[in-house]
C-alpha cells in the first residue's frame, strides 16, 4: 500500500520532498558502500552519461551553451547555467572537462547540504 501511495503521489504531481531526500540519502550510502568494496562510482557513471549528452559538438568539453541544454531539459531557467558553470569550471578554462562535472555531482550527493550552493544545483528555481 505504501508503494502504491507514493506512486500515485509521483504521477499526480511530482515526487514528494521527503521521498526525494530519502532517495538521495540511499544513493549516497550506496556510493559509499561501492567505494568500500572498491567498485566503480555510480556518480562517475551518471556524470559521464550527462557529459556525453551535453558535449553536443563532440569536442570533449562542455561550454555554457551546451550546459543551457541541460537546464532546459530540467525546466530550469537557462540563466542558471552561468552559476553552475562558474562553480563547476574549477580550472577556469572556459570549458567543463569530464572530471569537473564528476567533482560537482559528487559534491551534490556526498557532502552535507550547504545553502550557498542552491543556485548552482538549481534548488532556488
Amino acid at each position: 500500500k505504501q508503494w502504491y501511495q507514493r506512486r500515485v503521489a509521483i504521477t499526480a504531481g511530482g515526487l514528494a520532498r521527503e521521498d526525494w531526500v530519502e532517495a538521495n540519502r540511499v544513493f549516497a550510502e550506496a556510493e559509499r558502500e561501492r567505494e568500500r568494496r572498491g567498485e566503480g562510482s555510480l556518480i562517475a557513471l551518471l556524470s559521464n552519461s550527462y557529459y556525453d549528452v551535453l558535449d553536443d559538438d563532440g569536442d570533449g568539453t562542455v561550454d555554457v551553451d551546451e550546459l543551457k541544454t541541460m537546464m532546459k531539459a530540467f525546466d530550469v531557467p537557462q540563466e542558471a547555467a552561468y552559476t553552475f558553470f562558474e562553480k563547476a569550471d574549477t580550472d577556469k578554462s572556459g570549458k567543463l572537462e569530464r572530471n569537473e562535472l564528476i567533482h560537482l555531482f559528487r559534491k551534490f550527493w556526498m557532502e552535507p547540504y550547504d545553502p550557498q550552493w542552491d543556485g548552482v544545483y538549481a534548488f532556488k528555481y
